[in-house]
């Protein structure tokens, strides 16, 4: 075949490189991505200012604060920084008896309170030439402040004192609530009183009251009968107890199995034994007794008792003028001597024949049947009991003088504590360990209140170390009659203590509590209608 000529040929194509192409889409994505970018920016930093004003203005709205008032040359805030300083000087001026000053101060503040106010509602900036005059005259007042000395230094001088002066009478008015308190709570109320003397008048007068009491056979065999479930209760106040009972039987699945042993005063043995005697208690067998026929509970025995004979403790606990005077009313009430406070740490001489019992203080209520209590295991330990350790209640360091070596040498200060109130006691270890005689040697140590002020517990602490059994919490729920309890705990409670000065059956109770312990008063008996008991 003839090629054609070149003139004839073809002309060839040139090509553009792939690398140009590739090059050139680079170049528009790029210029894409910084066109995209440079929008978003913008539109972010419009939104940024916007949120910023929103939030600029929400605080100006939420302080009452204009655009007028920030400007370097506010009148507004000028005059509110002029009635802010003259408002203390006008304080200091009362107080150094300079009346004059002081009224001139406060005809001065009431006029440019007035020029706010008008200028607020005409919703208009404050002028200076509207304010100048009231701008210089107050200047001046404050000029003249500063002259009498009523400066900075001066202020924070007096204030300080002020202070100081405050607290004082803070401290005094506190020290009198609590003495009130302390006198409230241990005041016997009137109604409580009357009736006490109905119940003695109606024991005296009605024969066959005591004759029921006698001829009651079954409750001397029940007293002793181990196989019964014993609880123990040493109380002066005849409602308080009935409500202890009350709400045991209630509670109690197998109340004829129930035995509680009364011990009272002599004042009070004839009106317990009577409203006893006169109310039934759901087959509750009830055996009450007075103090004073424990021949030996005299002061050659109990070391409270000997205590009494003595001229310092007499006047400590009596007259309130021995000892340190600082010492809080509170550990100077005399029913911390009272042999019915102290009885607990002889239960097993008060009970000879019993092997275990559950004491319970006079201002509990029993809302759970307890009877369980008896079948617990204490390990080998003479009290079962709960721990208080936890949350607002105390350890040992708090209830003991750690600094008293023999408290330093034998407590560890951060023992667990617990609480009286509701007490498993074995009183078989009891014996077997002479727990009493414990009791005994800190009581004689204590005789000059160097290792405890307060009460029984402190001493039961020291007794009951390393023989105490912790329970359950919800055994025994503490703090209803000062503090203030979640209702969970009160829910599952069995035992309710009204520890505390704020007692139920006191007009200083805390009344959201009250309901727990009215259930179990019958407000209906005549006698407690005669007596306006409510």
């Amino acid at each position: 075949m003839r090629r054609r000529g070149s003139d004839f040929r073809r002309p060839v194509r040139r090509r553009i490189p792939n690398v140009f192409w590739l090059t050139l889409c680079g170049l528009v994505i790029l210029l894409f991505i910084v066109l995209l970018s440079r929008e978003s920016g913008q539109s972010a930093s419009r939104s940024v200012y916007t949120k910023r004003n929103l939030r600029h203005e929400k605080v100006m709205e939420g302080l009452n604060i204009t655009d007028e008032m920030l400007s370097p040359d506010s009148v507004t805030r000028q005059l509110n920084d002029q009635i802010s300083l003259a408002k203390a000087y006008l304080v200091i001026a009362k107080e150094n008896n300079n009346l004059q000053f002081a009224w001139e101060l406060s005809a001065q503040i009431r006029n440019s309170q007035i020029l706010l106010s008008n200028a607020a509602l005409s919703r208009t900036p404050l002028k200076i030439t509207a304010s100048e005059t009231a701008v210089r005259d107050m200047a001046l007042l404050l000029f003249q402040a500063q002259q009498l000395h009523y400066d900075s230094a001066t202020m924070i001088m007096k204030l300080k004192a002020k202070i100081q002066t405050l607290e004082e009478e803070k401290n005094t008015i506190k020290e009198e609530s609590s003495k009130l308190g302390q006198v409230a709570a241990e005041e016997v109320p009137k109604s409580l009183y009357c009736l006490g003397v109905r119940l003695t008048s109606e024991w005296f007068k009605n024969a066959n009251l005591a004759t029921k009491v006698k001829e009651n056979r079954h409750t001397a065999l029940k007293v002793k009968d181990n196989s019964l479930y014993h609880f123990c209760v040493f109380s002066d106040n005849i409602l308080a107890t009935s409500v202890v009972v009350n709400s045991t039987a209630s509670n109690s699945k197998n109340p004829e199995k129930v035995v509680f042993h009364l011990v009272t005063d002599e004042v009070n043995y004839a009106a317990m034994r009577a409203w006893f005697a006169l109310n039934s208690f759901g087959g509750v067998t009830v055996d009450v007794q007075k103090i004073e026929d424990f021949t030996w509970l005299n002061s050659s025995y109990v070391p409270v008792l000997k205590q009494l004979q003595d001229s310092d403790t007499q006047s400590y606990y009596f007259s309130g003028s021995g000892g340190d005077n600082r010492t809080p009313i509170k550990f100077r009430n005399p029913k911390y001597l009272s042999m019915l406070n102290h009885l607990r740490f002889y239960i097993p001489e008060v009970f000879p024949a019993l092997k275990k019992v559950v004491f319970l203080d006079d201002d509990v209520v029993v809302q759970k049947d307890i009877s369980p209590l008896f079948s617990l295991d204490l390990n080998g330990n003479v009290n079962g009991a709960v721990e208080t350790c936890m949350e607002t209640f105390h350890r040992y360091h708090k209830y003991l003088n750690y600094s008293h070596p023999l408290i330093r040498e034998h407590f560890d200060p951060d023992a667990c504590g617990w609480a009286f109130g509701m007490n498993v006691f074995d009183l078989v270890e009891w014996r077997r360990r002479n727990v009493t005689g414990i009791y005994h040697y800190w009581q004689e140590k204590n005789v000059d209140r160097t290792l405890w002020k307060l009460g029984t517990l402190p001493p039961g602490l020291l007794t009951f170390y390393g023989l105490t059994e912790p329970l359950n919490p919800s055994w025994h729920v503490l703090g209803l009659g000062y503090a203030s309890v979640e209702q969970g705990l009160i829910d599952k409670g069995a035992v309710l203590h009204f520890n505390g000065n704020s007692k139920p059956w006191l007009k200083i109770r805390i009344e959201k509590y009250k309901s727990l312990w009215d259930k179990y008063v019958d407000y209906g008996l005549p006698l407690l209608q005669q007596c306006n008991v409510h």
